[in-house]
C-alpha cells in the first residue's frame, strides 16, 4: 500500500514538472512572439516574396511577367562578366577579413592589456567610427586617395613619385574603406575571447619554460580562435554584401554584387534580375561561411556553425 502510494506521489511530481515545463515553454513564446512576428513581416516575407521573383519573366514594356523561368540565373552563372563580378566582391570581402584580423588582433591584445581608465578610452577610441555616417567616412578616403588627395600630394611633395598614382576607384580603395568600416566589429570579437582566457593558463606555460611566441601560438592564439571565427563571419558577411563603400569608393570601375543589384531594380527596374542577383549573393555568402567553418573544425581548432 505505501509502495503504491509512493508511486501515484512520483507519478504526480513528473507531471507537475511536465506541467511548469509546458507553461515556462508557453510564456517563452509569448514573449518572442512580438519579436518573432516583427522579424517575418519585415525580413522573411520580403526575402520570399523577392525569392519567387527571381524566377519570373521581365518585359521592359509591360514589366513583371507571370510565366515562370530559370532564366535569370541561368543568364547570371553563364556570363563570363557578371562569374567576374562574382569573383570580385568574393575576393575583396576575402581581402578585408583577413586584413581585419592581422590589424585588430595586436589592438584587441593591447586594449586588454590595458587597466582602467585607460582601456575604456582605447576601446572608445575605436568604437568611434561607428559614430560618423558611412558614407561621411568614404568621403574622407576619396580626399586622401584622390589623384589631387593628401596621399599623392605628400609623394609627390617628398620626390618619391613624378605623377599621381591610381588609388581611387580601385579594389585597393575599397578595401581599405571597407577595413576602415569593419574594423570595430572584429576587435570588438577578439576582446572577448582574450578577456576570457584564464591568466593562470599563460603564467603555467611561462613558468613551464615556453618563450612568449611560444605561449601565443600555442595558448593564446588557439583560446582566441573563436572570437576571430565570429568576427571573421562578421565581417566576411557585411563585407560581401557591402554596397555603400564599393560604390563610393570603388565607383563604376569596380562593380560587385550589391551594385548590380542596386542596379537592376533602381535604374533598370527588372526586379526579377535583380533578386536573382540578390539571392546568388545570399547564396556565395552562405556556402563560403560553411567552407570556413568546416575548415576550422577540420583543424580542431576555434568554433563551427552546427
Amino acid at each position: 500500500m505505501q509502495a503504491e502510494t509512493a508511486y501515484q506521489e512520483k507519478e504526480l511530481q513528473i507531471r507537475e514538472k511536465k506541467k511548469n515545463l509546458t507553461k515556462k515553454k508557453l510564456d517563452y513564446l509569448l514573449l518572442l512572439l512580438p519579436t518573432l512576428g516583427i522579424f517575418i513581416f519585415f525580413f522573411l516575407l520580403p526575402l520570399f516574396f523577392l525569392f519567387i521573383t527571381s524566377f519570373k519573366t521581365f518585359d521592359a514594356a509591360s514589366g513583371i511577367g507571370h510565366d515562370w523561368t530559370l532564366q535569370n540565373y541561368l543568364k547570371f552563372i553563364s556570363d563570363k562578366f557578371y562569374l567576374g563580378v562574382v569573383w570580385r566582391t568574393v575576393k575583396i570581402a576575402l581581402i578585408t577579413t583577413l586584413t581585419a584580423i592581422v590589424i585588430s588582433f595586436p589592438v584587441a591584445y593591447q586594449i586588454t592589456k590595458a587597466k582602467g581608465k585607460i582601456k575604456n578610452y582605447l576601446t572608445l577610441l575605436v568604437l568611434s567610427p561607428l559614430l560618423i555616417s558611412m558614407v561621411i567616412r568614404c568621403y574622407g578616403w576619396v580626399i586622401l586617395l584622390s589623384n589631387n588627395g593628401v596621399v599623392n600630394n605628400t609623394l609627390m611633395n617628398l620626390g618619391l613619385i613624378d605623377k599621381p598614382l591610381t588609388l581611387l576607384y580601385t579594389e585597393f580603395s575599397v578595401v581599405i574603406g571597407m577595413v576602415h568600416v569593419l574594423f570595430p566589429y572584429m576587435v570588438l570579437s577578439i576582446m572577448g575571447s582574450l578577456e576570457r582566457i584564464d591568466p593562470s593558463v599563460i603564467r603555467a606555460s611561462q613558468n613551464l619554460g615556453a618563450s612568449s611566441i611560444r605561449t601565443f601560438f600555442s595558448i593564446i592564439l588557439p583560446l582566441t580562435l573563436p572570437g576571430i571565427f565570429a568576427g571573421s563571419v562578421m565581417v566576411f558577411s557585411l563585407g560581401v554584401s557591402s554596397f555603400v563603400t564599393p560604390a563610393i569608393l570603388g565607383g563604376p570601375q569596380v562593380k560587385v554584387m550589391s551594385f548590380l543589384t542596386y542596379e537592376q531594380v533602381a535604374v533598370m527596374l527588372n526586379w526579377p534580375y535583380g533578386s536573382a542577383i540578390g539571392f546568388l549573393l545570399i547564396f556565395i555568402a552562405t556556402i563560403t561561411i560553411i567552407i570556413y567553418s568546416k575548415l576550422l573544425t577540420s583543424s580542431k581548432k576555434g568554433v563551427a556553425i552546427q
